[in-house]
C-alpha cells in the first residue's frame, strides 16, 4: 500500500537552527496520525513542509503520491489544511468565505452549492454562516476554518492545533467531526496537538518529535505498554532533593525523575510499594501535598522522551516557526 504521507530523512534548517532533522515517516491511507511535541521541535515546521508552504533543506517527502519539492501544485489540490494563523476574512459571512475557497479551487457554482450543503451540515455551524465572521465565536471559527478546508473534498486534511483556545464543549465537538470524517470519507488526518488526550482520543498511531528527530512512535496502547511500570506521583513542599535521597532507598523503586516540586517513581507493583513512599516521605519530614498511584499515559511518554511534560512545554515560549519569514499560514 503506497503511503498517504512518506518523508525520508527530510530536514529544515535555518541559518545554523537545525528545525527538522532526518526525520522519516509514514502514513497510511485512512489514517489519523497525532503528531507530539513540545515547542521548539520542529511540528510545524514539518507540517509546512508537508503542505509545500515551506521547501527541505535536504530529504525527500511525498504527499498523496506526489513530491513536495517538485509537485507543490498537485498536492495542494488534493489536501486541506486548517492552520493556527487562520486566513478568514471578518467582514465576510462565512458562506462568502466558503464560496470564495471554493472559486480558488476551480469548482463549478453548482458543485460550491452542494458541497457547501454538505460541509455546513458536517461542522455544524447553522444559521451563523450567513453572519460576519468577526461576530463568531472561537469555536465558530474553528469550524469556519474546518469548513474552508474540506470544501474541495481532500483527499488528506493536515490540522494544525484544531481545538487550541476551545471550551470543553467545542473541543469535544471537533473530535466528533474529525472522527466522522475519518470514517465515513476514509480521510487520512495529520493531526498536531497539544492536548495528550485528543491525540490518546483521536489517533490510531502518534509520533513524538524532539529537537528534530522523531524519537518515539507507535499506537498509543502500545507507547504507554512500554513504559511497562505503575507510577506513583508525589507532589512534596520543600526540599525535593531530600525527598528522592529518601525515596532512593526503597529498593522496589526503579527510577525516579524529578521534575521541580514533582517525583515521578517507577516501579513493577506499585500498589505494593506506596506504602513504603508515604513513611519514607514521612520520615523524611518533606510536606506532601498529593501522592497519587497510576499506569502510565501518554504524557509519561511525552516526558521520558521529551524531558518534560507537554503543558510545560507550551507553556516554555514560541512555538519552532518563530524564526522563519516564510507565510505563516494558509488553506491549501
Amino acid at each position: 500500500m503506497t503511503a498517504a504521507i512518506q518523508a525520508r530523512e527530510l530536514r529544515r534548517v535555518f541559518g545554523s537552527n537545525e528545525a527538522v532533522a532526518g526525520v522519516d515517516l509514514d502514513v497510511q491511507p485512512g489514517e489519523i496520525y497525532g503528531f507530539l511535541g513540545p515547542n521548539g521541535a520542529g511540528k510545524s515546521t514539518m507540517v509546512k513542509m508537508l503542505c509545500t508552504l515551506l521547501n527541505p533543506t535536504s530529504g525527500s517527502a511525498s504527499v498523496a503520491g506526489f513530491d513536495v519539492a517538485t509537485q507543490p501544485g498537485e498536492i495542494r489540490l488534493r489536501i486541506g489544511v486548517a492552520l493556527q494563523d487562520s486566513s478568514i476574512d471578518g467582514k465576510q459571512t462565512g458562506r462568502e468565505m466558503l464560496r470564495l475557497q471554493g472559486q480558488l479551487y476551480g469548482l463549478s457554482k453548482a458543485d460550491i452549492t452542494a458541497r457547501m450543503d454538505d460541509v455546513v451540515g458536517l461542522v455544524d455551524i447553522g444559521t451563523a454562516i450567513d453572519a460576519r465572521v468577526e461576530s463568531y465565536s472561537g469555536g465558530m471559527k474553528r469550524r469556519l476554518d474546518l469548513a474552508m478546508a474540506l470544501i474541495h473534498r481532500p483527499q488528506i486534511l493536515f490540522l494544525d492545533e484544531p481545538t487550541t483556545g476551545l471550551d470543553p464543549a467545542s473541543r469535544t465537538a471537533v473530535w466528533d467531526e474529525v472522527r466522522r470524517l475519518n470514517r465515513a470519507a476514509g480521510m487520512t488526518i495529520f493531526l498536531t496537538t497539544q492536548y495528550l488526550e485528543e491525540a490518546d482520543e483521536l489517533a490510531h498511531r502518534v509520533g513524538i518529535i524532539a529537537a528534530g528527530r522523531l524519537e518515539a512512535e507507535g499506537r498509543p496502547t502500545e507507547l504507554k505498554k512500554a513504559i511497562g511500570k505503575d507510577l506513583i506521583v508525589a507532589e512534596v513542599d520543600g526540599d525535593a532533593a531530600l525527598a528522592e535521597s529518601a525515596l532512593r532507598a526503597i529498593p522496589a523503586i526503579e527510577e525516579i525523575d524529578v521534575h521541580g516540586s514533582e517525583l515521578s517513581l517507577a516501579s513493577a507493583d506499585g500498589a505494593a510499594v506506596i506504602a513504603e513512599v508515604a513513611v519514607a516521605l514521612n520520615g523524611c519530614g518533606v510536606p506532601v501535598r498529593s501522592l497519587t498511584l497510576r499506569t502510565p499515559t501518554l504524557d509519561d511518554v511525552f516526558l521520558q522522551v521529551t524531558g518534560s511534560h507537554l503543558a510545560e512545554s507550551h507553556r516554555d515560549g514560541p512555538d519552532d516557526d518563530s524564526s522563519t519569514t516564510e507565510p505563516e499560514g494558509a488553506h491549501a
